[in-house]
């Protein structure tokens, strides 16, 4: 009787019930704009509400069948948040543009790769045998953009984008996830060399300096970022990925310590060498400077206006449909966050707010529940990634920090976004699988040719940690 009780419940019909209020909540938006733009109910508002609902039922089976132990919450959040960021970039759509139906052909792609990654990853585990081939991967991504014939050139101030026939795409977006599996297995793997060597100084141990191999090497990847592609949030997101990832594997405040000091000593000389870095922070400091505001690169115009927007929004917002967000350039992209503001108001966009930092949560919970290093590491990294994508763009739109160009994850325009971050959260409901369902005690098989490395047994996973 003990033993029944202690087997976990899959909770798919609580997926179901809050799957079914995200499209309500996705497609009612939807509906909201069709009605402010005379043009509810119409042919193409069924056929997007249809596809939408459609994907989700699907993924939602696909998660009965294959990962039934899945956290229930994660799906409906990321649905939801899809849904409303559906809703806006039809609204802001000018008249003969076709961002929002694009949009949504990226959310289908999207959500049939994440599906594809629940289906054919069976373990999690296995993505640790790919820890260097990941690193290799992460750098020819990152070097693509550079290539003459391949590279998009240099769009909006950033080279940042390949162009694949008539579409453009960001690599960048998929290497914070294989950089995250670099990190993940790389630590995993060293963590006893890391923690336990090094210098005491005061309360503060450090580590050795061979030992900072990685971190020089991560904080050189991103300076490196900064400097070719002129990316400064890819750079931010890059180096603050494997600050978290070292300190949850070692618990050493001490690798935080180094890392804000490479961060701000990076930062200070960027600034002063790099032009582009130095207007953002401009723009930043003196926002409201008629210098600054009229300047043609590296103006603050478009913060003002989104805290203009923002502040029209008040309390309860304008309503959606009955705002100017469009004023503000890239309203659909980079400045989403502030277009819901003036529409959904101060309570809409704390909602917002609150669906990130449940997904947050859900993604954290995630890792402690499961029982290997590499997966804890994993989990970690994957929601800290959209954690601080998500703080970068709210900070830059709200003026807390400077704005860096990163976009909104699932809510802003942009198929490469947007398909890294779904991919994301198909790992993150893979883990939680892993770390929700019975225990397995069957040990992985190793790589043909060497045996495998680290943890792949939960008994393992508790001595280890």
């Amino acid at each position: 009787m003990s033993q029944l009780s202690t087997i976990p419940k899959p909770r798919r019909n609580v997926e179901l019930v809050l799957l079914l209020l995200a499209l309500a909540v996705g497609i009612g938006a939807n509906m909201l704009v069709g009605v402010d733009q005379e043009k509810a109910f119409d042919t193409d508002f069924w056929f997007q509400s249809s596809l939408l609902a459609l994907a989700a039922l699907v993924f939602h089976v696909v998660l009965r069948i294959r990962a039934k132990y899945a956290d229930p919450v994660i799906l409906p959040l990321v649905v939801a948040l899809n849904g409303l960021g559906l809703a806006m970039i039809h609204r802001l759509d000018a008249p003969g543009d076709d961002t929002g139906n694009n949009q949504l052909r990226w959310t289908l792609i999207a959500m049939a790769v994440a599906i594809a990654v629940i289906w054919f990853l069976k373990d999690h585990r296995i993505l640790r045998r790919f820890t260097f081939i990941s690193l290799a991967a992460s750098a020819l991504l990152l070097v693509l953009p550079l290539i003459p014939g391949i590279s998009a050139g240099e769009i909006l101030g950033a080279r940042v984008w390949i162009r694949l026939g008539p579409m453009t795409f960001q690599p960048g977006e998929i290497a914070k996830i294989t950089l995250a599996i670099f990190f993940a297995g790389y630590l995993s793997s060293n963590r006893d060399l890391i923690l336990l060597a090094g210098r005491k100084i005061g309360p503060l141990q450090f580590p050795r300096f061979k030992d900072m191999g990685p971190m020089i090497t991560a904080w050189l990847v991103s300076i490196g970022v900064l400097i070719f592609q002129r990316d400064l949030g890819s750079s931010v997101l890059f180096f603050g990925l494997f600050i978290v990832m070292i300190y949850v594997a070692t618990s050493r405040i001490s690798w935080v310590v180094i890392g804000v000091a490479l961060i701000l000593g990076g930062g200070f000389v960027a600034s002063k060498v790099f032009s582009h870095v130095g207007l953002r922070i401009d723009g930043w400091l003196n926002a409201f400077t008629d210098e600054v505001y009229g300047r043609q690169f590296g103006g603050s115009f478009q913060i003002v206006e989104g805290l203009f927007g923002m502040a029209n929004g008040g309390l309860v917002g304008t309503g959606l449909g009955q705002g100017r967000p469009n004023l503000v350039p890239f309203s659909n992209s980079d400045m989403i966050i502030a277009s819901f503001g003036e529409e959904l108001g101060l309570i809409g966009l704390f909602a917002i707010v609150m669906m990130f930092l449940l997904l947050f949560t859900r993604g954290f919970r995630a890792a402690l529940g499961t029982r290997d290093a590499f997966g804890k590491l994993l989990a970690c990294g994957l929601s800290f990634a959209i954690a601080l994508q998500c703080f970068v763009v709210i900070g830059g739109v709200t003026r807390l920090i400077p704005l860096t160009g990163l976009t909104t994850p699932f809510m802003a325009a942009g198929g490469s976004s947007l398909l890294a971050n779904w991919i994301i959260v198909g790992l993150l409901l893979m883990i939680s699988h892993t770390a929700r369902g019975p225990v397995d005690t069957t040990p992985l098989p190793p790589a043909k040719g060497a045996e495998s490395k680290g943890i792949d047994t939960p008994t393992e996973a508790v001595k280890h940690l």
